[in-house]
């Protein structure tokens, strides 16, 4: 008989999980730093579609040297359907912030993505949530507003663009949950960026630019940009499939690191106290609701 000692995953595995989520992680933000150099010589509306393009065709090369099929009538499911509208929401509202807002705000705010998961599944998915993660849930909500800091004269409408794309992803997360098990990462990667595109082409039709010649530094920020996404999407998968999720989960929030940093050192962004308070009250709410709901589940 084989003790519940020996049925626990082994140290390497999560080390190794941590590792590769550290890594996901740090790649996500110099994807977002790329995409935010990118801005300053570009209309968004064209960074959306040459950074669409790029990693579309990328994932569907992947796709195919793997033999997956990318077009599948799967992809065209109502589920997938839903996830594609919160993706277009999402992407489009989230580069809008990195373009307009600095770095480090945006990706502060970004992180309060998995409290409104929870919310979200509490609200449409019945998942029971008690009433220690509700506190959780509303203490985040706090830390949102404190970041946001709406009582100051330094709110601007702009404000909200991260939080529109922050409720995007936190949508989409909610529908991936119910996409078909068939649909592989390089597959869902090809149709995340292909909305890419597609936002890019409908903010297109209402920003009406004048798309320029991408000028060398740019065109090595979009392709920087699709190299550290590709690569995050990636990493993060493995991190997700190695380890205990309760104990990879939570290195999630090294983005928040890797996103101040860079803003402060690329684009010379300041940070005050109470950005610092806000960043820490939505980490720690988030990190209480990965612990309960880890805890809940081993009482079932």
């Amino acid at each position: 008989m084989s003790s519940s000692h020996e049925n626990k995953t082994p140290l390497p595995a999560n080390l190794a999980g941590s590792l590769w989520m550290i890594a996901a992680m740090a790649a996500f933000a110099l994807e977002d730093a790329f995409v935010k150099q990118a801005a300053l010589q570009l209309p968004v509306s064209e960074i959306l579609v040459l950074f669409g393009i790029g990693g579309a065709l990328a994932f569907w090369a992947l796709a195919v040297f793997n033999g997956e099929r990318v077009f599948r009538r799967e992809a065209l499911s109502p589920v997938m359907q839903v996830r594609f509208g919160f993706e277009l929401v999402g992407r489009l509202f989230y580069i809008l912030a990195l373009a307009l807002t600095p770095l480090s705000a945006t990706t502060v705010i970004l992180q309060a993505t998995p409290i409104f998961v929870v919310l979200g599944a509490a609200l449409f998915f019945g998942e029971k949530v008690g009433w220690r993660r509700w506190t959780a849930i509303l203490v985040g909500l706090v830390g949102v507003i404190i970041v946001l800091r709406p009582d100051s004269g330094s709110f601007t409408p702009l404000s909200l663009l991260a939080v529109i794309g922050m409720l995007g992803f936190s949508g989409r997360d909610l529908a991936s949950r119910a996409a078909p098990a068939s649909l592989s990462t390089n597959v869902l990667g090809f149709y995340g960026f292909v909305t890419i595109l597609i936002a890019g082409l409908l903010f297109g039709l209402w920003e009406q630019p004048v798309f320029v010649t991408p000028p060398p530094n740019s065109v090595f920020a979009l392709l920087a940009a699709v190299f550290f996404g590709i690569f995050a999407y990636t990493a993060l998968m493995k991190a997700m499939r190695t380890g205990e999720i309760a104990t990879v989960a939570p290195f999630r929030y090294s983005r928040l690191l890797f996103g101040v940093l860079l803003g402060v050192v690329w684009f010379g962004e300041t940070i005050d106290a109470q950005m610092l308070i806000g960043c820490g009250v939505i980490v720690g709410s988030g990190l209480f609701i990965l612990w309960r709901g880890g805890k809940v589940r081993g009482n079932t």
